[in-house]
């Protein structure tokens, strides 16, 4: 699923060691998107290379942001998860910017 709107907010990065003993680390971001209700989608980056792309948008800044979404149970009710995969600037996405390619025909 594609995100598109205004980062609004990054939260603390958050660390720690699972039942395994693998470290691991997460961080929240918020972008605020135009839909009518509920427009503001927390999304999540979990590990080190997720958290560095994000990492690379500044807040305000119009973002584009690949994610995945899924549910998990936990003492028998249902929470959703929205995971980030993939952040760029959105005047950085060549579909959003298809419209301002000129083609090879143009006099200058």
């Amino acid at each position: 699923m594609e995100v598109t709107g205004k980062l609004i907010k990054k939260l603390q990065a958050e660390a720690g060691t699972s039942k395994a003993g693998k470290a691991w680390e997460k961080q929240i971001c918020l972008v605020e998107t135009d839909a009518k209700f509920n427009p503001i989608i927390a999304i999540e980056c979990f590990g080190e290379e997720n958290i560095k792309k994000m990492n690379k948008l500044e807040v305000g800044m119009m973002v584009v942001v690949l994610c995945n979404i899924y549910s998990e149970e936990w003492n028998g009710k249902y929470f959703n998860k929205i995971k980030g995969y993939h952040f760029t600037n959105q005047t950085d996405n060549p579909e959003v910017n298809a419209d301002f390619v000129t083609s090879d025909d143009t006099p200058f």
